[in-house]
């Protein structure tokens, strides 16, 4: 048991790593040209906010991995003067909180932003076949009804990354358990 749980921790920490990581591509490289106008994921503050909070779920998996290596291998702690266990309890918490709040603004922006580009290219649509059939002089190259299939697909991705996000902050939340269960066995019942 004791050397079972500071591997779990380790191997919890890389899926937190490469699950912020991948999350955090996919959403950088979300983008599509509609009409010559680039839309990117950073137009959008709430995908800017997704891939912060994945930037730094990655960075502080990164920090902590040579930590966690040596204490999976050696069972010590690299830093010994007990403040080691501390921060990893505080700050797993934290990171998980970071994560767990960056999903929940992907997704909700992801889907109610899906919902009202669908509504607004289909009053846009249906404003052109009103104009056309009243017979008013409408330039077809301007006003051009979108391909919603650009902007489906642009806040498919985005879910995606928020769905991938997720599985990061559930082994993040892992991780924050099993460091609860260390600090507490390390100091005894009541401190």
């Amino acid at each position: 048991m004791a050397k079972a749980i500071p591997a779990l921790v380790l191997v919890f920490r890389i899926f937190t790593l490469v699950a912020c990581v991948v999350s955090g591509l996919l959403l950088a490289l979300d983008n599509f040209t509609d009409d010559g106008e680039k839309v990117r994921f950073y137009d959008f503050i709430s995908f800017r906010y997704v891939l912060c909070a994945a930037a730094i779920g990655a960075a502080y998996s990164l920090l902590q991995l040579p930590f966690n290596i040596y204490y999976t291998c050696t069972n010590k702690r690299l830093i010994r003067n007990g403040c080691m266990p501390n921060f990893d309890f505080y700050s797993d918490k934290v990171v998980t909180l970071v994560l767990a709040s960056g999903v929940g603004a992907g997704f909700a922006a992801a889907f109610e932003l899906k919902k009202a580009f669908k509504l607004l290219l289909a009053v846009i649509a249906f404003a052109q076949l009103a104009a056309q059939s009243a017979d008013y002089d409408v330039d077809n190259s301007s006003t051009s009804v979108q391909d919603p299939s650009k902007y489906n697909h642009f806040f498919d991705m985005a879910i995606i990354s928020s769905g991938i996000l997720l599985v990061g902050a559930v082994c993040m939340a892992v991780v924050s358990i099993l460091t609860s269960i260390t600090r507490t066995s390390n100091s005894g019942f009541f401190g």
